[in-house]
């Protein structure tokens, strides 16, 4: 079966904000998320990918518009299942400001048992993401044959998500997964088992030097910023 290439989408203005974006229109890319982008190609340079699929929402198109001016033979799918979670009223806070919400704690600990208000839950939101995954990997390998790479740019917590299934972890255990801005993540998947040969690659190692600020012991709900 084919190799799957994620790709988190590039920095967002909603990232240096601090806001949890979910669907909010009109989220970019902020200028360190386009040099990300522009970066993307060189990066990929020698994957032969067969097809690339992406989330509709603007973040992750911009973060795929370089890749595909530098191969012109690709034509992008757009797959609503690979979108970001529908965080529901949640969308557009500050994530500051939600971390006093009673539901934080569940999302932190115990998010097979979270729902967002007015939006989805997060067992719906890796459900939808999986079963993208499995009927692409299909067409991919119908199309292409079974040693075909293709790519997918969605987002933190779908990326997350999809990483625990194919680890074959409980939900409950995805906050424990970490992947950065244009962090490239895959997973090769075959008959009886998928293998994750690489996650959230970025090829810069400044996230892991000692911060001012040491990071807490919570996830970041969406993925987080990056490196500073």
């Amino acid at each position: 079966m084919p190799t799957l290439i994620l790709v988190r989408h590039g920095r967002s203005t909603a990232n240096t904000e601090g806001l949890l974006a979910g669907w909010t229109p009109g989220v970019a890319l902020d200028e360190r998320g386009a040099a990300q982008a522009a970066a993307l190609p060189g990066r990929l340079a020698e994957l032969p990918l067969a097809e690339i699929v992406t989330s509709p929402l603007q973040r992750c198109q911009e973060t795929l518009r370089p890749l595909l001016q530098a191969r012109p033979d690709l034509s992008p799918h757009t797959d609503e299942r690979i979108g970001e979670c529908h965080y529901g009223d949640w969308s557009g806070r500050k994530l500051a400001e939600l971390k006093d919400e009673p539901l934080m704690e569940v999302v932190q600990a115990h998010p097979s048992a979270a729902a967002f208000p007015g939006g989805e839950s997060m067992r719906a939101m890796q459900t939808r993401a999986a079963e993208a995954v499995r009927e692409w990997n299909t067409r991919v390998e119908r199309d292409h044959g079974a040693d075909a790479v293709y790519l997918m740019c969605s987002h933190g917590d779908i990326i997350k998500s999809l990483v625990a299934d194919a680890l074959g972890l409980h939900l409950d255990l995805f906050q424990r997964i970490s992947v950065e801005p244009c962090s490239i993540t895959a997973i090769r998947y075959t008959r009886l088992r998928p293998f994750l040969v690489r996650l959230g690659d970025t090829g810069d190692f400044t996230s892991l030097a000692p911060r001012e600020e040491p990071p807490g012991g919570e996830a970041e709900v969406g993925g987080g910023a990056g490196a500073p």
